[in-house]
């Protein structure tokens, strides 16, 4: 339930001992009976927020991401072992077994039949959805920490953690329709910046490579990936050699080039930018714009073509994870404190709640606690009438947004 512009004390009292909400405190006052009748509505609705409490993972929770239709959720955990659940009542429908350490990240291809996960034993797995066979292994010299699907899911791309010497990277994997098809050779390798990328996602078209991480930095990388059709090319290192052959008239023309790919294109300014550590990065539904968490306590959105700096939302806890509403401007925003530096005994003491802001004006509209650690992951569903958080508890909690959220006014 979510009460706004009430002057009542009452209001917020009951909401936080009875629904874990946090509400702003309102900038105007509204009659009694609009009061009465508001509060009314609070304690009809106070079963329909409660959220589903899904355990299915032995230790905290590292990411969370639903399919395209929205009735899946799948989540990732420090325990080895991904989960994929009904999206509407939280029932698990099964585990992808197979990895050595925690798994950090995964997508779902867009027509649902196949999981690509990374896990800190060095590789990354692709998996068919329906019945959890490991249909194939990418193996590195170092744990793999994210990575994402292109546009078309022909392309997946992966970063893997600086490691024994090696420095972090950024590489390309071709994705065959066919599993026995499916070979292990990078299209494309980039070498990271110092420190670990905690995350990188396609731009648009998927002529782009968006990454950010430890250094605080967010990079924009050209790739000419997916651009070579119907001609040969020879791959070399990070260098594509094109042979082209056209006719004129009675005349053959060859025409030899050469491609520079993975270069920088774009970096976030650093004085506008993130001060500490990038933790998340997550994209509208559109593509036209992604938000970034970090633990100097904020959370920016971005424009994805210019890497423009549009808004900022300041909070007073670490940022670990972020999610931007499909279908209304409101952002979220999940973090606290290290549990080691907090009281196991009021899950109040470390702020492990998500809260909620209006992506335009930047303001605070609420929060929904509940986690008794900090908040590791954050999706919203993508018919954006739910959304659902990972803990350090070792909990998913699937929270279905009643109708006054819809009801929003600022």
């Amino acid at each position: 339930m979510w009460i706004f512009g009430l002057n009542s004390n009452l209001v917020a009292s009951f909401l936080i001992s009875e629904l874990g909400f946090a509400i702003r405190q309102p900038r105007e006052s509204r009659s009694g009976r609009a009061n009465r009748r508001l509060i009314g509505k609070a304690r009809e609705a106070a079963a329909t927020m409660r959220p589903i409490l899904m355990k299915g993972h032995e230790r905290p929770l590292t990411f969370l991401r639903y399919n395209r239709e929205g009735d899946l959720l799948f989540s990732c955990a420090k325990d080895h072992t991904p989960n994929v659940w009904f999206a509407d009542n939280g029932e698990r429908l099964g585990t992808y077994r197979g990895h050595n350490g925690a798994v950090w990240c995964c997508d779902v291809s867009r027509d649902s039949m196949r999981l690509i996960t990374a896990s800190a034993d060095q590789t990354v797995k692709l998996w068919n959805v329906q019945n959890g066979t490991q249909l194939y292994s990418f193996n590195f010299d170092s744990p793999a920490k994210s990575v994402d699907f292109s546009v078309g899911d022909k392309l997946a791309v992966i970063t893997t953690d600086p490691f024994m010497g090696l420095p972090s990277a950024i590489q390309v994997k071709q994705i065959a329709r066919d599993s026995s098809d499916q070979i292990s050779d990078s299209v494309l390798t980039i070498k990271g910046p110092v420190g670990r990328i905690n995350r990188a996602v396609w731009g648009p078209l998927n002529k782009t490579i968006i990454s950010a991480g430890e250094d605080t930095v967010i990079r924009v990388w050209d790739t000419e990936v997916g651009a070579f059709i119907s001609v040969v090319y020879i791959y070399l290192g990070v260098t594509h050699v094109m042979v082209l052959y056209f006719s004129l008239g009675s005349l053959d023309v060859y025409c030899m080039c050469i491609l520079q790919t993975g270069q920088l294109l774009k970096e976030s300014d650093k004085e506008t930018g993130h001060q500490k550590t990038i933790t998340s990065l997550s994209k509208s539904a559109d593509g036209s714009h992604f938000l970034t968490g970090s633990s100097d306590k904020s959370a920016k959105l971005w424009d994805m073509r210019t890497l423009t700096l549009i808004k900022t939302y300041v909070t007073e806890r670490p940022v670990n994870a972020c999610a931007i509403s499909p279908l209304l401007d409101h952002v979220v925003i999940g973090g606290g404190q290290e549990a080691v530096h907090v009281t196991t005994t009021d899950r109040r003491a470390g702020k492990f709640e998500a809260k909620f802001f209006h992506k335009i004006l930047q303001e605070e509209i609420g929060g929904v606690k509940g986690h008794f650690g900090p908040i590791n992951a954050l999706a919203f569903n993508p018919d954006g009438r739910s959304f659902s958080s990972g803990g350090e508890d070792g909990y998913v909690r699937l929270h279905h947004f009643d109708s006054d959220y819809f009801n929003i006014r600022m």
